[in-house]
């Protein structure tokens, strides 16, 4: 949750827009995503143009996406219409241009980082869970405050913003970090400045949505427990794995395929590399190197691929040594192989 739309009251979409802002936004992401090697995690890229296509509603999409009162975060109409619709998109909604620069400005700072330590899948499935649970802890909120007393402005406050998840996402990447942060003029751990980031803008930005950036902060926290308590890949991140080891079979069948083939073996020059089989299976007028597997001519007692003697003339040569301890052929042996080299 992000911008609240002052307490029962809806902003125009749009309203505040502040020019010349998103090309800004675009020269980050360019400026993250271009550095010689720089990781380039899809999900956290994927999460920054859905955002900012909802926002622009190019073309045909205008027609498509629901309107922003439609989808705006309100806990009445959810708990006493059911309209999950507006539970579920109004993250991705925003208000003006400045909104959605400053909330995709921290979605890629913290993107790029969370993403990368744990893998693209585990981030997907963490911004899920995130969303759902910063949804519904901000439901819980506004219910448990109306019943407490009388605090129907929280109960029907409108809200719309990714700023609950990013919330939550600054507690999960500054949970068991020791480094100190300076913000707004105060150094504090790391480890605490989502809350006091959550009172400093609300101080300065009344207009925001508290609740919403508690919940995400409580969110984060209830996340962390939950990673503690199973020791292990959570149900989302085994079922995103699932989804994606179903979507991406055909493009690794292809690839065993293509792997299996080249590796039975290549072409080059005049013989094959890469299979061994028998010296029957030799084509005629070749001989087959031991070491690397690649059929020679007859013609020649040296491997053209590796240089490796060929074995049966390397052992008459041995034999001849022996036999005659000079090293010099004797006139039969140099006419029996004349006539083995051209009798082939």
């Amino acid at each position: 949750m992000g911008s609240g739309m002052s307490r029962g009251r809806r902003r125009s979409f749009g309203a505040g827009a502040s020019g010349g802002m998103l090309p800004l936004l675009a020269l980050q992401v360019l400026i993250e995503y271009g550095r010689a090697g720089a990781s380039r995690p899809p999900v956290t890229a994927a999460l920054l143009a859905a955002n900012a296509l909802i926002y622009l509603r190019p073309g045909a999409l205008d027609g498509i996406l629901p309107s922003l009162t439609r989808v705006s975060f309100n806990p009445r109409l959810i708990i006493e219409y059911g309209d999950l619709v507006r539970f579920f998109l109004s993250p991705f909604y925003h208000l003006s241009e400045s909104h959605l620069f400053y909330n995709m400005t921290s979605l890629l700072w913290k993107g790029i980082q969370l993403e990368t330590s744990m893998g693209s899948v585990e981030f997907a499935s963490m911004v899920a869970v995130l969303l759902g649970l910063s949804q519904g802890i901000t439901l819980l909120l506004s219910e448990g405050l109306l019943l407490l007393g009388d605090y129907t402005a929280y109960y029907n406050q409108y809200a719309v913003g990714f700023s609950g998840v990013l919330f939550a996402m600054k507690v999960v990447l500054n949970a068991w970090s020791e480094d100190f942060v300076y913000l707004h003029g105060m150094v504090i751990p790391a480890k605490y400045a989502a809350w006091v980031e959550l009172i400093l803008i609300q101080v300065f930005i009344p207009g925001t949505s508290f609740l919403g950036h508690l919940s995400g902060i409580l969110a984060g926290l209830v996340y962390l427990w939950l990673k503690r308590a199973l020791n292990g890949p959570d149900p989302v991140t085994l079922l995103m794995s699932s989804i994606a080891k179903v979507v991406t079979w055909p493009v690794r069948f292809a690839q065993n395929l293509l792997w299996s083939a080249h590796s039975q073996g290549r072409f080059t020059g005049q013989g094959r590399v890469g299979r061994r089989q028998s010296a029957r299976d030799t084509p005629r007028g070749l001989w087959r190197c031991s070491a690397c597997t690649y059929d020679n001519s007859v013609s020649t007692d040296i491997c053209e691929m590796c240089s490796t003697a060929r074995e049966d003339h390397a052992f008459s040569q041995r034999q001849d040594h022996q036999a005659g301890g000079n090293g010099e052929l004797s006139v039969d042996e140099i006419r029996r192989r004349r006539l083995q080299r051209f009798d082939r």
